[in-house]
């Protein structure tokens, strides 16, 4: 039977998800929470998004969009959530906490709640009593993009309820996506967020002018720091080599379509931390995720040299070019 889903978010990676689904004949309607109602009356008229990825264009009979965020959640039976992890803690305290009650939640958010720095699957079952059976995550390598340009790119959806990964599945392949399960939820989260530290990291040395060799020993010293981030939080059978580990970093890292990586590259290049988020369009998650990450390795106690260092240049405004010369001799 078609379900109905709602998408909350009116970013690039949100309206990619919103292309994703709509490309599926197992998906009746997809109510779209845009936090803008300007952006609504856009839509409602042109049928895209004014803000981002505006070149796609929706079927309206299909795509419902609404500034009312409690009637898109009624409205539907699974709940994706695509915002910024900045302010993802705003828009669903804005409605009744019983409203997600008997719906599946999916997890797009590629960052931790600042306000209780928690991954969203923590989140959601401590503010919002969900169980862990109806909550999944969404994962790439997946540039929002590459999916407007209908690229064919790569998604992995996780869970502890395998029968809610084999549901979610066919709703998000199309085409240009191919879609895996994973089990590991609690290990791709934290990668999705780790991965965004790094590739500010990989922008920095850019910025610093590093060249291709020390970024490639860079990026191969922070998949190890991942993998023993995940270990000390006791998350001991992740296999980082998988697409959603390894292939997100590098994708991330590399590319010139990453926010975090073009964040990174303005701070090596000497810009202000303030000045850079100025200049970019969209949030660079790895900005909070650092902060997030830092925090909850005073407890965990890793050692994690390449996400300190990037801590000590944003938070502590620390020369980037002092941090990475001092950086390049722990590398090997």
């Amino acid at each position: 039977m078609p379900k109905n889903i709602a998408v909350i978010g009116s970013g690039s990676w949100a309206t990619a998800i919103v292309k994703i689904l709509e490309e599926s004949p197992l998906i009746d309607q997809i109510f779209w929470w845009m936090r803008k109602q300007e952006y609504v009356d856009s839509f409602d008229q042109y049928g895209h998004n004014p803000g981002y990825l505006s070149s796609i264009f929706f079927n309206k009979k299909k795509v419902i969009a609404n500034n009312q965020l409690d009637v898109c959640i009624k409205s539907s039976e699974i709940i994706v959530i695509a915002t910024p992890s900045a302010f993802v803690h705003n828009a669903l305290n804005s409605v009744p906490k019983d409203i997600f009650q008997n719906k599946k939640m999916i997890s797009a958010v590629k960052g931790m709640i600042p306000e209780t720095n928690q991954i969203v699957s923590d989140y959601l079952h401590t503010q919002f009593n969900k169980s862990s059976k109806e909550i999944a995550c969404i994962s790439g390598p997946c540039h929002a993009e590459e999916v407007a340009r209908e690229r064919l790119s790569y998604l992995t959806i996780a869970s502890e309820n395998q029968q809610l990964v084999e549901e979610l599945l066919p709703l998000f392949r199309c085409r240009y996506i191919n879609c895996i399960g994973s089990d590991d939820i609690v290990g791709i989260e934290h990668a999705a967020v780790l991965k965004n530290i790094y590739a500010i990291a990989a922008g920095i040395a850019n910025g610093l002018g590093y060249g291709d060799n020390f970024k490639a020993v860079l990026i191969s010293c922070a998949i190890r720091e991942m993998e023993l981030f995940l270990q000390k939080l006791g998350i001991e059978s992740t296999n980082v080599n998988d697409s959603a580990y390894l292939g997100d970093l590098l994708v991330t890292a590399y590319s010139q379509l990453s926010r975090n990586r073009t964040f990174g590259n303005m701070l090596g290049r000497e810009y202000s931390v303030t000045f850079a988020q100025m200049e970019m369009k969209m949030v660079a998650e790895g900005y909070y995720s650092t902060k997030q990450i830092f925090l909850l390795n005073q407890r965990v106690g890793a050692n994690m040299p390449i996400m300190d260092s990037v801590y000590k240049i944003i938070y502590e405004n620390i020369s980037a070019r002092f941090i990475f010369a001092e950086l390049s001799k722990l590398l090997n």
